[in-house]
């Protein structure tokens, strides 16, 4: 079995992934970025062979790493890097070398626009936000009038909250509108509901076999726009309606044998064609691990591996039963420029052991995540809102 794992090396932990596929029998082909003399020896260990590339984005000296190894290992049976950033490229290696176990080119393009992503959820049987893809400024003002603000515009292919904007009359829809003629902009109406995660695995027949859940306290965009606080927690319990929904929403997509990580709504109040407080809505599905330090929140809440749960899945199709969560983990990401009533020192003392550790965050990071991180695990969901109250207060 010749697996080729891209960008082993970032996220620092991806490694772990290369650790699973090992206890597998599984040959780990990896492809990085980094000179060979800086790479953790973690990843060296775990690895049966790094090929340097100068850069992912260089496709000629991918075919060329890929080239390598099948001359020198024979037919590569799976491309993968796990990384939202090197989808497409994962796809476009795999149509090249003939590998069928993942997406190709025109399937994950498809299902890495915002706009593509809805006729799946209506598959599923999911609502999402009206929108549209307003080729001019009239569009995006028709649209407006017809909907009402406030309103949501962000690229339609994009990670994370980069060039989204919050749009609440027709003089900042004109703004953003200008400034975004570079992109395809999907429009959205704003919704007033909390935004909670569903994220798994599921296996070969596309059945999830391990799934976690995370609730937000604040949100990416007000994040990276604002600079603002913002944190997450998994829950202890999954309702059987949200098992449901998760299911439903990966059969439509029709995911096999990988990592899921999927972001919802959930109504704050009733909404007039949409439905009731509590009902939810499709965000967007990534086809991926939830992203940075989320893997680690998902191991802590019930003492597992899900890197080694991943491998395993993919090479043996089995899953331990992980059901009932022991602990509800969470993060709390703060900022140097806001003034907290608790320093993190204060946080630790009052919580002892129930803080796991405290993290300065990368700029690449922290951008969306806070410049300061904070993990903690409680056995219950009170204790872990009494926490992210006490983390975010602000001084007098």
């Amino acid at each position: 079995m010749n697996f080729v794992f891209i960008s082993p090396n970032y996220p620092d932990n991806f490694w772990m992934f290369c650790r699973g596929l090992k206890k597998y029998g599984v040959r780990v082909l990896a492809i990085v970025d980094t000179p060979y003399n800086m790479l953790q020896p973690e990843l060296k260990q775990y690895c049966d062979e790094c090929y340097v590339v100068q850069s992912f984005n260089n496709y000629d000296d991918m075919v060329r790493a890929l080239g390598y190894y099948t001359f020198k290992y024979g037919k590569i049976d799976w491309i993968e890097s796990n990384n939202e950033a090197w989808l497409t490229l994962d796809a476009k290696l795999r149509d090249d070398f003939n590998v069928k176990t993942g997406f190709n080119f025109a399937t994950i393009d498809e299902y890495q626009s915002k706009s593509g992503m809805k006729k799946y959820y209506e598959e599923a049987g999911v609502p999402t936000a009206r929108y549209c893809l307003p080729k001019t400024l009239d569009d995006a003002l028709e649209f407006a009038h017809k909907v009402g603000y406030p309103l949501v515009l962000k690229p339609d292919h994009g990670v994370g909250a980069s060039f989204t904007y919050k749009c609440l009359n027709d003089e900042d829809l004109t703004k953003y509108f200008n400034e975004t003629t570079n992109f395809v902009m999907i429009l959205e109406e704003y919704i007033n509901a909390d935004v909670f995660t569903l994220d798994g695995i599921c296996n070969g027949n596309g059945d999830i076999v391990y799934l976690s859940s995370m609730e937000y306290v604040g949100n990416c965009m007000d994040s990276v726009m604002n600079q603002s606080s913002i944190g997450s927690y998994t829950a202890i319990e999954i309702s059987d309606e949200y098992r449901d929904i998760a299911q439903r929403t990966i059969r439509a997509f029709k995911l096999k044998n990988r990592f899921f990580h999927g972001e919802f709504f959930r109504l704050k109040e009733d909404v007039e064609g949409l439905g009731k407080k509590g009902t939810v809505l499709g965000l967007e599905v990534n086809f991926r691990p939830p992203g940075g330090f989320a893997p680690d929140l998902m191991n802590y809440s019930s003492d597992i591996d899900v890197f080694e749960l991943w491998a395993q899945v993919l090479m043996t199709q089995e899953c331990p039963d992980y059901k009932e969560k022991k602990y509800t983990c969470g993060f709390a990401g703060r900022r140097f420029a806001v003034n907290y009533k608790y320093t993190a020192q204060q946080l630790q003392q009052m919580y002892g052991a129930s803080v796991l550790y405290v993290k300065i965050l990368p700029p690449a990071l922290a951008a969306g995540m806070g410049d300061e991180m904070i993990v903690e695990r409680f056995k219950t969901e009170a204790e872990m809102i009494q926490f992210m109250n006490d983390a975010f207060a602000l001084a007098e």
